[in-house]
């Protein structure tokens, strides 16, 4: 669940980045700023707890994977590894894998500070996945890897490929009609002030126009013909509702106010028949 650093807003635009231009500049990112990012989520993330979205639906309650033990599941851009060691603690076969080397890294970080058995890691890219054609029985991915390429129907293909059929592939992105709104949690992210249907990524760039973070948008209806032109069958979207009890913790455009009137979060539960 990833979110711009503030130190580059003035360098902010929406224009079109192609699939190396992305890799590039997200890979450096997340490198960057996953010491940050962990520090500032790590305590809500949990260390082997599978959350869903900032609105802190956790899979323990969810249960959109279904039954877990002793299946094989692979964790699609998994950051720190955290859906993955809870994934494990249940009884699941693992494999997580992520683009930036450094998230990898406070994976094994938490592995060795809970003095426990290290995760099976990969340094991948979701749109060619270095596993082999229906080698695992579920998928899953907690805002990692599909908003950040250019090419988001790969990824569902090449998912597709290494599901088994039957295997369920169940993932949480931003919430598309986020993409109309401010990035505000107060009154001023209530109001529409980008199209839903303008498709151009998110860019922060230098001031030489280099690309430093992307993030890509697509529909509702994008989302869904990526899916079933994968072969992949739909079975439910959930959009989490923002808890009356929880303050604003995760920070950026995510808040009570904002959460109670606009979803956040879209959860896409699919299965491979």
């Amino acid at each position: 669940m990833g979110e711009a650093s503030g130190d580059r807003r003035e360098f902010v635009t929406r224009r079109q980045a192609g699939d190396s231009e992305t890799v590039r500049a997200n890979r450096r990112w997340w490198d960057g700023a996953s010491d940050w990012y962990q520090d500032e989520h790590g305590e809500f993330l949990g260390d082997a707890r599978f959350l869903w979205g900032p609105e802190g639906l956790y899979e323990d309650d969810a249960r959109l994977l279904g039954a877990v033990s002793g299946r094989r599941v692979l964790e699609v851009g998994c950051g720190a590894a955290q859906c993955s060691r809870w994934l494990a603690k249940q009884g699941a076969d693992v494999v997580a894998f992520d683009l930036s080397w450094r998230q990898l890294q406070h994976a094994r970080r938490i592995d060795e500070t809970l003095n426990e058995p290290p995760l099976r890691l990969v340094q991948a890219d979701a749109t060619v996945l270095p596993f082999a054609d229906e080698s695992f029985d579920i998928a899953c991915s907690a805002f990692g890897a599909v908003p950040f390429v250019a090419d988001s129907a790969s990824v569902m293909r090449e998912v597709a490929r290494v599901l088994r059929p039957g295997g369920r592939w169940v993932f949480a992105v931003t919430h598309p009609f986020r993409w109309c709104l401010p990035d505000d949690g107060g009154e001023g992210g209530l109001r529409i002030r980008d199209s839903y249907f303008d498709r151009r990524p998110y860019v922060e760039q230098d001031e030489d126009g280099v690309a430093t973070y992307v993030e890509h948008h697509r529909t509702l209806g994008d989302r869904v013909r990526e899916l079933t032109a994968a072969g992949l069958v739909l079975l439910d979207l959930v959009e989490p509702e923002y808890p009356e009890d929880m303050d604003d913790r995760w920070g950026g455009g995510w808040s009570k106010l904002r959460g109670r009137l606009v979803p956040g979060t879209a959860i896409f539960v699919t299965e491979k028949r």
